[in-house]
């Protein structure tokens, strides 16, 4: 429990808890309740979650909520095992039965016929629609076709990528152009037996009929469990092989009707069930969280009914098996609960085991907590390092629970290990802010990988995750690799040299949409925010740290400047500098005017909205949304939120004072005039991907001059301040949020794209992977549970398992890692662990040289290399001509290492002369240098 301390201990459990509990956020009240649950007591709340409770408690209050509709959850762990029980009442309805955003697509051609055929454009990366066949789908904005928008939902059938079968739309008038298809979700109705009538008759959730015996022969052996815990007043003993005969002669009774049992499964559970694991009790926690969310919310299924999870596969690793009653007797000691399922040698084990956790955020806090429960690292010999190059940022406290308000801009990595170590003071723990990668290698090289006992990645960029896994392969160290995104987490499991290295993940670009699409036909929400995004990054970073850098490198000739852009771009800062808040607010009208108005006017000047591709084909059709120039209207909301924030955000970029006071504000610009619109001739407007728009460089006499004003500009700073301040998009600060869900919503008016709420602008426009603290939690959990076998130096691939955990279904998939391949080279038969490996010091001592090296090959394998790489130098061609082949076989293997110190490793490839072709690699070469 990790809100407990020592402190603690005696004191009602509750009522110690409740102060750090209520900490974790200021905005939920917290209170104590310490009396009988009396149905008058329970008749106040919307969910009740019952843990740890005897049989006969769970049956009356789950009969008091049965009767009010008051949603009902159970919830408990045993040693290695956990049971979690819903029920949400005879009427409960599901407002939003799946996981992820709603489908849409833009309509190209709609048919008149029964069926009715649906073509949608496919503009990002000609994908198609995605739809499924069954889902159900509405129109709006067709035109022609108007009987279809705001029609009832109708279920599709998919025909291909581009083409959906809907009913009949015979009758109806013939399309004309324009339209969204976009898919509903209908409520959902289920219903849920009471707690005595689910126990004699369970369903069960299950991943598939293996699991389903395995859940089965669970449900009888807790069952029997209450029973044994009321006839002995106790559980079971650990590792009493008497007491498990009896919790399992007990199943067969009560759990008859259920069909056969899985008697070893009763038997493991039963001898280890009088244990409490941390990583059990947060996997089972997590789950139930979840089931109160949906109970809360009416989002995603909740679970029917019953859902049992295990990891007694724990019990099978070498070690564990033979563990004796005396072995797992109470020491009186916090670690008890450990102790009862893997015995006091393994306690101390833990206690000396090295770990290196690499992330502190949402994962590494869960995973931190745990280690500090288990007692990882908590004695003599024992470490955890934890590296984290980021701050506390106000968006993470909803999830990473070690940090607080005030620990907002501290290091995150200190300040979980601050709150490690106050959960734990004997757990050793030392962090770090460094960013892994290989300028870190000093800190974390070969050496230190080469120590640890293991590494848990809590990463969230792939490319970090690869840099990390090459680490450990190289070093032969186990490494468990976890991560979530929204509702889904997975841990992957690589234990050298059992398993399977793990396989690197492409890392799709974020945000990436044509520049065409983004500057003239945007048709989602998406493309208006990254537009907004490129604004911000235009207005409020690019230009001040354009102005800073000329001034800093200031060309005394103005022939010599390059790129006249540049220049441009600082020239427009210097015209439009402020002098004081009034300035900035009638410079965000003007710019308001330019970007809403002007620019969509002038678009379609340009391309009037009757224009046609060709004759019959209008070009405003499909994805290519016709545009309209909005009005300002000082009364507007909106628009007067994109002035506020971004008159603010060049208000701090020029160091000027703001002011927040809004009706001053609408003063200044009821008292603007601007000029009339008036559209220029022969501007092009491109329609394909990867045309930009160039800037019109200054003239010579224009620039001379600005050369001069930037010159005058630099001797008035004072020494090494900065004329002006970049500001880089936060997506923690309501200003920058503010100015881009703005700048977003007006240009999603001006295409007829609806408007985005504050979240939804936060999260696209941060680029934030949804992340939620169940998950986390849950996928951290997990993770542990591999730690425990990696503790015991388990050699057997079948006891580990790799995850995938999907809570919006509360369904876990869990199974065996892929074995380690093997390959052949040169007749013989390699591991993917296998590597050569010398001590490269050569006959005078020093670094061997390529020679020696080939020397060497040629002595202890009989191969003829024919080229030698480490990375992509090429240290060896032997297609070189004579002359360079002598300079590479000269040159010693230290000529490659970039920093001098103590001894070191290079990993070598190499091809030997007459490599077959059908031959899979080589072993790599690792040289170890003086």
């Amino acid at each position: 429990q990790f809100l407990l301390g020592q402190s603690d201990v005696g004191q009602n459990r509750a009522e110690a808890s409740r102060r750090l509990l209520a900490a974790l956020n200021p905005d939920v009240e917290v209170t104590v309740y310490t009396g009988e649950l009396s149905e008058e007591f329970l008749a106040a709340f919307q969910v009740v979650v019952l843990t740890e409770s005897p049989l006969e408690e769970q049956f009356r209050v789950g009969d008091i909520c049965h009767a009010k509709g008051i949603c009902f959850i159970v919830a408990d762990t045993k040693g290695l095992a956990g049971q979690l029980f819903c029920d949400f009442g005879e009427r409960f309805v599901v407002r939003d039965p799946a996981e992820g955003d709603l489908l849409c697509a833009t309509v190209q051609h709609i048919s008149q016929g029964n069926p009715g055929i649906v073509t949608c454009t496919g503009a990002e990366e000609n994908r198609g629609h995605r739809f499924s066949d069954g889902d159900l789908v509405t129109f709006s904005g067709v035109e022609g076709m108007v009987e279809l928008n705001g029609c009832e939902p109708c279920p599709v059938r998919v025909l291909d990528a581009f083409r959906l079968e809907i009913s009949d739309t015979s009758a109806f008038s013939p399309y004309g152009g324009g339209g969204r298809v976009s898919q509903v979700r209908l409520h959902q109705e289920h219903s849920y037996v009471p707690l005595r009538q689910a126990l004699a008759m369970p369903k069960i959730q299950a991943g598939g009929p293996t699991q389903l015996l395995h859940s089965r022969s669970l449900h009888a052996a807790f069952w029997a469990l209450h029973a044994f815990r009321e006839e002995r007043g106790c559980l079971p003993r650990p590792r009493s092989q008497a007491d498990a005969e009896r919790v399992l002669e007990l199943a067969r009774g009560l759990g008859a009707q259920l069909g056969p049992l899985d008697e070893d499964v009763v038997r493991a559970f039963a001898s280890v069930s009088a244990g409490d694991l941390c990583p059990v009790a947060s996997f089972i926690g997590a789950l139930a969280a979840q089931e109160a969310m949906k109970a809360i919310t009416g989002k995603f299924l909740p679970l029917d009914q019953w859902f049992y999870f295990s990891a007694l596969e724990c019990l099978a690793v070498e070690g564990a098996a033979g563990l004796t009653p005396e072995d797992c007797a109470p020491r009186g000691s916090r670690y008890d609960g450990q102790i009862a399922v893997f015995g006091a040698d393994f306690q101390e084990e833990l206690g000396r085991q090295k770990y290196f956790v690499v992330g502190a955020g949402a994962i590494g806090c869960e995973l931190l907590k745990n280690f500090a429960m288990m007692g990882l690292a908590a004695g003599q010999g024992g470490d955890i390092v934890v590296t984290d190059m980021d701050t506390v940022a106000p968006s993470n406290l909803h999830r990473q629970f070690l940090f607080r308000t005030a620990d907002v801009a501290k290091p995150k990595a200190e300040v979980a290990a601050a709150a490690v170590r106050r959960m734990n003071p004997d757990v050793k723990v030392t962090a770090h802010q460094t960013q892994l990668g290989p300028d870190s290698e000093q800190h974390f090289g070969d050496a230190f990988f080469q120590r640890l006992d293991g590494v848990v990645s809590a990463l969230d960029t792939l490319k970090a995750r690869a840099y990390l896994e090459s680490r450990c392969v190289r070093s032969r160290t186990p490494l468990l690799d976890s991560g979530t995104e929204g509702m889904r987490g997975s841990v992957l499991a690589m234990v050298p040299p059992l398993s399977k290295q793990l396989a690197p993940a492409s890392d799709p670009a974020a945000g990436s949409f044509p520049l065409c699409t983004l500057r003239y036909f945007p048709h989602a929400i998406e493309h208006t925010v990254q537009w907004a995004r490129d604004e911000f990054e235009g207005l409020f970073q690019l230009p001040a740290e354009s102005v800073n850098r000329f001034i800093e490198e200031l060309p005394k000739e103005p022939a010599r400047q390059q790129g006249l852009a540049v220049p441009e771009r600082v020239r427009r800062s210097l015209q439009e500098w402020p002098r004081d808040w009034g300035d900035c607010v009638r410079w965000a009208r003007r710019h308001w005017q330019r970007r809403y108005h002007d620019a969509i006017a002038q678009l379609l000047h340009d391309i009037p909205p009757a224009h046609e591709t060709s004759p019959g084909v209008p070009f405003w059709s499909g994805d290519r949304r016709c545009p309209r120039p909005l009005m300002f209207d000082p009364g507007n909301d909106t628009h007067l939120a994109y002035v506020e924030a971004a008159a603010h955000l060049l208000a701090q970029t020029y160091k000027l004072p703001t002011c927040s006071d809004r009706a001053a504000m609408q003063d200044i610009l009821r008292d603007m005039a601007l000029p009339p619109f008036v559209p220029q001739d022969g501007l092009h407007v491109p329609t394909t991907e990867g045309v930009e728009e160039v800037e019109e460089p200054a003239e010579p006499g224009q620039l001379t001059e600005l050369m001069q004003d930037l010159a005058r500009w630099k001797q008035e700073l004072e020494g090494g301040e900065e004329a002006m301040l970049p500001i880089q998009f936060e997506k923690d600060d309501d200003v920058h949020v503010g100015f881009i869900r703005a700048a977003s919503n007006l240009r999603a008016e001006n295409y007829g794209i609806p408007p985005a709420d504050w979240l939804t602008s936060q999260r696209i426009a941060g680029r934030i992977v949804p992340a939620i603290i169940t998950t986390t939690a849950a996928v951290a959990a997990l993770a542990c549970l591999e730690v425990y076998k990696l503790v015991w130096r388990c050699r057997d691939l079948s006891c580990y398992r790799n995850s995938n955990l999907f809570l919006s279904e509360c369904l876990l998939l869990r199974v065996q890692p892929l074995p380690s391949p093997t390959y052949r080279y040169r007749g013989k038969e390699w591991s993917c662990w296998d590597r050569l490996e010398v001590r490269a010091v050569g006959a005078d001592g020093q670094a061997m040289t390529v020679q020696e090296l080939l020397d060497w090959l040629q002595k202890e394998y009989g191969w003829t290399v024919s080229k030698l790489l480490c990375g992509s130098t090429m240290l060896y061609d032997g297609e070189e001509d004579e002359e360079a082949q002598a300079r590479q076989r000269a040159q010693r293997l230290s000529d490659v290492m970039e920093r001098a110190g103590e001894a070191q490793q290079l990993e070598l490839q190499y091809v030997c002369v007459g490599d077959e072709v059908e031959e899979d690699a080589c072993p790599p070469l690792l040289c170890t240098l003086p």
